[in-house]
């Protein structure tokens, strides 16, 4: 696996991790995601939908930022990519069996921070498309990551997994969920997996332990109401009323959820200050 030696430079305190599918890194950037980034003091940076070389990422992020980048095995298709302050102890980019293509979709990185390890994921589930092979693929997927995430509990208690995982959870996690039981993103067989990971929401322990143990940031936040949504289709008015999904993750271990003193959503003012049809997610852990 490849490795960086580690640089021993001091996080700030809280250490904010953010993540945001950009949705094409170059085309974010001509829309404004440079403004929100210097403004913003994000410590580590979890993108997805690169579509985008390593030199187009270094020169758009600058000097400033610690860059790993797992491209898609497709030219200008997916891509993941972790960006820090500091640079990372180790990372790692295998994920599931050896003739399972993930390029482009699973990045872990170990951060020393004031001494501690931080284990953090940028990953890019598929979109899928009920009753196709791209279906198929998104399954596996998930059955990789959740043959994986015992194992990255395992390896780090501080272990933090994030990005557009493409399924919303619960009916609090989708605005028009009763119009979207049939539809990729809101399946019962993939809701299901979370179920898995986090505990089904009628189970006790839901996001407290139950399932494999990891804990959803977001919906621990903010309770037991609609969204916050972190994206809206291109369509029509969605964004206007606030037709979204909320697709976007942080699903941390439970010694590093305990550490989460604050959460937000940076959702756009308006449809045209917008630089991705996704908003980031920024949360603050106090290490």
């Amino acid at each position: 696996m490849p490795s960086t030696p580690a640089a021993s430079t001091p996080s700030a305190q809280p250490l904010r991790i953010a993540t945001i599918n950009v949705n094409g890194v170059r085309a974010a950037y001509r829309k404004g995601m440079g403004d929100w980034l210097a403004g913003r003091d994000v410590d580590i940076l979890a993108i997805q939908e690169v579509r985008a070389s390593t030199e187009d990422l270094e020169g758009l992020l600058g000097p400033e930022w610690s860059i790993l980048h797992d491209a898609a095995t497709a030219k200008g298709r997916a891509g993941v990519a972790l960006a820090s302050r500091s640079t990372a102890a180790i990372h790692r980019v295998e994920l599931g069996a050896e003739d399972f293509d993930s390029a482009g979709r699973w990045l872990e990185a170990d951060y020393e921070v004031n001494g501690t390890i931080v284990t953090v994921v940028s990953t890019y589930v598929h979109s899928g498309e009920t009753d196709t092979p791209k279906q198929v693929e998104k399954y596996k997927f998930l059955d990789a990551m959740l043959a994986r995430l015992p194992e990255l509990a395992a390896h780090s208690e501080r272990a933090v997994v994030l990005g557009d995982l493409n399924v919303g959870h619960r009916t609090l996690d989708i605005k028009n969920w009763r119009g979207n039981r049939k539809h990729a993103g809101f399946l019962p067989e993939e809701r299901a997996y979370f179920d898995r990971i986090l505990g089904a929401e009628d189970e006790a322990g839901y996001n407290a332990g139950a399932g494999l143990g990891w804990v959803d940031v977001g919906r621990k936040w903010a309770g037991e109401v609609e969204g916050p949504y972190t994206w809206w289709s291109q369509r029509g008015k969605a964004f206007d009323t606030d037709t979204g999904w909320r697709l976007d993750y942080q699903l941390a271990t439970p010694l590093l959820a305990a550490s989460v003193v604050d959460y937000a959503v940076d959702r756009a003012d308006a449809y045209d200050q917008r630089w991705s049809d996704h908003s980031p997610v920024v949360v603050d852990y106090a290490l």
